[in-house]
Order: C-alpha cells, then sequence, then structure tokens
C-alpha cells in the first residue's frame, strides 16, 4: 500500500519569507495608450453577446491601437459604439464639424442608425477615427464593392427599429 503524500502548497514554516524584501512586488499597470471604446447594449434584450462579438472583432482588427473596450450594461433597448481619446491625446479627430471632446463620438446608435452595424461597417467607422490611412484589406474592397450608397443614405433607407421586432424586443417594454 502506498503512503499519502503531503500537499504540494504548504511551505515548512522556516521557508516562508521573512522580510519585505523577499515579497513579491507588484508593479502598476501601463498607462492607456490608445483611445477607450465602449459598448452599451440592452440587458433585457440579451445583446450582451452580440456586443461581447463586437468587442472580439474590433481587438483582433484593431489590437494595441485600441486601449481599452468596455461592455456597459443597460436597459432600455439601449445599443451604442462610442469612442473616447485616449489621455495622450485630448480630443479626438472629427468630422462633419462634430465636437468628440472628452464626451466621446458616438460611432453607432441603434435607435439613431437603424438597427445593429455590420462588423466590416464599425471596423470602417473606429478606423476613421483611429487611423484614416489604415488599410483595412478585404473588409475596404467588401465596402467599396457592396455598397455605391454612403452608410448615412443607407442607414436612413434601413426600416426602422420598430418595425425589427425579434422575440427579445417583445420581452424588453422598455425597448419598444
Amino acid at each position: 500500500m502506498t503512503e499519502p503524500i503531503a500537499p504540494i502548497e504548504s511551505h515548512p514554516p522556516s521557508a516562508a519569507p521573512t522580510s519585505e524584501e523577499q515579497k513579491p512586488t507588484l508593479t502598476p499597470e501601463e498607462p492607456i495608450s490608445g483611445p477607450r471604446i465602449t459598448i452599451q447594449y440592452c440587458t433585457q434584450c440579451k445583446w450582451m453577446l452580440r456586443a461581447a462579438y463586437f468587442a472580439q472583432e474590433l481587438l483582433s482588427t484593431f489590437s494595441t491601437d485600441i486601449g481599452e473596450i468596455a461592455l456597459v450594461p443597460r436597459t432600455g433597448g439601449l445599443f451604442r459604439v462610442t469612442i473616447f481619446p485616449s489621455p495622450s491625446t485630448p480630443t479626438l479627430p472629427s468630422g462633419e464639424g462634430e465636437s468628440a471632446g472628452e464626451e466621446g463620438k458616438v460611432l453607432w446608435d441603434r435607435k439613431r442608425d437603424g438597427g445593429f452595424p455590420e462588423v466590416k461597417v464599425l471596423k470602417s467607422l473606429v478606423r476613421n477615427v483611429i487611423d484614416p490611412s489604415r488599410d483595412l484589406g478585404h473588409t475596404d474592397r467588401a465596402l467599396k464593392k457592396g455598397s455605391t450608397v454612403a452608410p448615412k443614405a443607407a442607414a436612413a433607407a434601413a426600416p426602422t427599429p420598430s418595425a425589427q421586432t425579434t422575440p427579445a424586443d417583445k420581452a424588453c417594454e422598455d425597448c419598444q
């Protein structure tokens, strides 16, 4: 018969660190080097997975060009993607006379823009703020090939959110 083995995690009392020098030191976080993106989503509509998917796609495309992506749970049918300037750059470049400032710039709002963005459209919107000269490869080619209409005009032609009813919308009274 075999004898029991002593637990690995226990250390003899004589081997324990006795001074502050021997304890592991924690290093502070590095400062955020890029803009912060928030994705606000309605928990009542069960849009968390959609928000997480968009966050994953943005992180895989822009990796270290983005300082942070935050998923922000909300209610009331809200789905909004906002970009905020990084601490090192006080303001974001904004188009069409908009002021981004510390409030951030709303890239996509479900109610304003009529539904959810396609991933390639959201990537393009983020790229236009972070680095307009950056090539997104096949995403840019798909946008040029599939759309001869301006994005705002395409959003205006899309059905209104009230016409797009899903089972999740029916479950959330605030969203209607």
